[in-house]
């Protein structure tokens, strides 16, 4: 299928890619892959800001056009045969009602991904992992008692048959380094979102970033906030949850460093980001899908206090009892870097990164006020972990470990 004829102007090219885009996407593997290089040159500026998502709605929603009945109806007569198909292997046969503790889990092995796997399965919940093909299998999502599904959101044929029997979706999911932006988090997204409202998902959960919507010029925060518009344009029972940083980030970007005696890389810029503790996001979270209140807002998580690079680098340096070996990066080079990876085609999504680089590098404020949303959920805010607990039990438990190992090596000694 060809996305345009050649008379179309850039405009209506735009437009016929995008109605067609989702299309295209649940289409065989071969007829996927030749869309979405024809996508991807349409598409491959940012001009699509405030109109992508509303396109998109356009060709997923009721429509008089006999055009978009007909994409509708292939859309959900593919996705209903690719259910069909795996009723069996999971024994629902039509009709079977599905438990509302049933819930999959997108992007399952990374660092939020899991611990909103634990605390679903700690809770109760019927969890499925959707995790994609990998040498390294994901058995300790086994071990817990979850259930491993094989999928891949850049192969949207994949999807499908993850849904079925599934209540709420949760997304934590989100793309490789070596990987183009736009592939997982936004087209895998989309594609996502499509299956989910096709095949009756009752709840969806997408995390999102802070002020996404603020920074145009940022592909990541760019495709964060389109994603947003999107899952509230098509119409599925939804929460949207952005979120500052993770605690978790912060050990292997300054602790291990400090601890091993390496370079801590570091910028001159004022930033402040209230990091939070993934376990307290993932119990926040199933707070808010069990409040039917809830339902259909967006949400803000932040940590109880926003810091500096140098203000954690400096806490990491007390709780270690050592300094560190600080190389400071200005932000002048961030910029010159990302201009110049931009004349080459090949170091394109380099240059998408170093923006969002860029974003958390400059006199930004990543925090919002909790109170509101402490109440919202019948939260104590006493009961969220500091960053200044956080890292003392790390350093804590990393330290005695070390002392311990220390104390076995010499007792194993053999002098003669």
């Amino acid at each position: 299928m060809k996305m345009a004829s050649s008379s179309s102007s850039s405009s209506s090219v735009l437009q016929h890619a995008i109605n067609f885009r989702i299309q295209q996407q649940l289409e065989t593997t071969n007829n996927s892959n030749s869309s979405s290089s024809s996508s991807r040159g349409v598409i491959s500026s940012l001009s699509w800001r405030r109109t992508l998502a509303n396109a998109l709605r356009c060709s997923s929603s009721s429509s008089s056009s006999s055009s978009s009945s007909t994409r509708r109806h292939r859309i959900r007569r593919m996705t209903r045969c690719n259910a069909a198909a795996t009723a069996e292997v999971v024994n629902l046969g039509p009709g079977t009602p599905v438990r509302p503790t049933s819930i999959l889990v997108v992007g399952a092995t990374g660092t939020l991904g899991r611990q909103i796997v634990r605390r679903a399965l700690d809770e109760g919940y019927d969890v499925r992992c959707l995790v994609r093909p990998r040498p390294a299998p994901a058995d300790f999502l086994r071990d817990w008692g979850a259930t491993v599904v094989n999928a891949d959101l850049s192969k949207p044929e994949t999807i499908p048959a993850t849904l079925v029997g599934i209540h709420t979706v949760i997304d934590c999911a989100t793309g490789r380094p070596e990987e183009p932006i736009k592939t997982v988090d936004w087209e895998g997204k989309v594609a996502l979102i499509q299956c989910a409202k096709a095949m009756g998902i009752q709840k969806f959960i997408f995390y999102s970033i802070h002020n996404c919507d603020k920074h145009p010029e940022v592909p990541l925060m760019e495709i964060k906030y389109c994603t947003e518009k999107f899952l509230r344009d098509i119409g599925l029972n939804h929460i949207i949850i952005r979120l500052c940083g993770f605690m978790q980030g912060l050990i292997g970007q300054y602790a291990v460093p400090i601890l091993e005696e390496k370079s801590v890389w570091g910028t001159d810029a004022p930033t402040r980001i209230a990091y939070m503790d993934t376990q307290d996001i993932a119990r926040l979270t199933f707070i808010a899908l069990r409040n039917e209140n809830i339902h259909g807002k967006l949400l803000t998580f932040a940590g109880p206090r926003a810091w500096t690079t140098q203000e954690v680098i400096t806490l990491c340096e007390r709780l270690a009892g050592q300094d560190a070996n600080v190389t400071t990066v200005p932000v002048s080079i961030l910029r010159l870097t990302r201009q110049l990876t931009r004349l080459f085609e090949w170091t394109n999504d380099v240059a998408d990164r170093l923006a969002f680089s860029e974003v958390l590098t400059s006199d930004t404020l990543f925090s919002v006020t909790m109170a509101e949303t402490y109440s919202l959920l019948g939260v104590d805010a006493k009961d969220i972990i500091t960053l200044e607990k956080y890292l003392q039990d790390y350093f804590a438990n990393i330290l005695k470990k070390l002392k311990d190992i220390k104390a076995q090596s010499k007792q194993t000694d053999i002098y003669f």
